[in-house]
């Protein structure tokens, strides 16, 4: 069966106008373009949108998802596998967030106690399946599935206390850091600070620390684009003078 535009958009829910800037992107290009102009979609491209959303309702960038679907070894049934298996993740984490809701709820009305770890277990869980959609297989490449798991274990173990600590270092590196970049300097005291801050909030995830790994981690922040991406959202270089930075906090550099 055929589709234009609008019936497209109807039967797939989404507006004639994301479906034309996909076309204009070269995400999802029609099948043909008819004698009146209109652009027409085939079976193959009802079934490359479905991909698509799948892979937006994961909350997926357009540039990866296009990224993924142009790709010569792109299977279907494999792409679908893993959908799968991502959406009983995210099913998890709801059930989780609910079951944590219903806990508050009793608290609350004084039908059970709740300890400070229950009312923050969802909300740590959720940081977690989030940082394995988007880095995990790097990561578990990197250090191997036991170091990841442990340092996983780490941080649901964390106490209110710890994790209001460590979301305060976030913080702190990312102003010592931009401050230390303004000096153009990754030896300088404010910069060697920053490596400092990222040394701390490491051991809160990490099961035990190492100057190697530590310089292994900031490397990666350079070579990887969506931690690069990251770091220097702000503004370019801040990835680079970070790893510097680390470089010769850990005496992997010399000055």
């Amino acid at each position: 069966m055929e589709y234009t535009v609008k019936k497209l958009g109807m039967l797939a829910g989404v507006s004639t106008r994301t479906l034309r800037y996909y076309d204009e992107i070269g995400l999802l290009k029609p099948a043909r373009i008819n004698s009146s102009g209109y652009r027409i979609y085939g079976q193959s491209e009802v079934d490359k949108l479905q991909q698509i959303l799948f892979y937006k309702e994961l909350g997926m960038e357009l540039e990866k998802i296009t990224e993924i679907i142009h790709d010569p070894s792109f299977e279907a049934v494999d792409a679908l596998m893993d959908h799968h298996t991502k959406l009983l993740a995210k099913r998890k984490q709801l059930d989780l967030l609910i079951a944590n809701v219903e806990k508050t709820i009793n608290a609350k009305e004084g039908r059970k106690k709740m300890t400070d770890k229950e009312k923050f277990e969802g909300f740590k869980k959720s940081l977690i399946d989030e940082n394995e959609r988007k880095f995990g297989k790097e990561i578990r490449n990197k250090y191997g599935d036991k170091t990841v798991d442990r340092s996983n274990e780490k941080f649901l173990d964390m106490n209110q206390e710890e994790y209001e600590e460590v979301t305060g270092l976030a913080e702190q590196i990312h102003d010592t850091l931009a401050e230390a970049f303004k000096t153009g300097d990754p030896a300088s005291d404010i910069a060697q600070k920053a490596a400092h801050l990222h040394k701390q909030w490491l051991t809160y995830y990490w099961p035990k620390y190492s100057k190697e790994a530590h310089a292994g981690v900031a490397q990666m922040y350079v070579d990887d684009d969506r931690f690069k991406a990251y770091y220097d959202k702000d503004q370019d270089g801040i990835a680079e003078f970070l790893r510097d930075a680390v470089l010769i906090y850990t005496g992997m550099t010399k000055i």
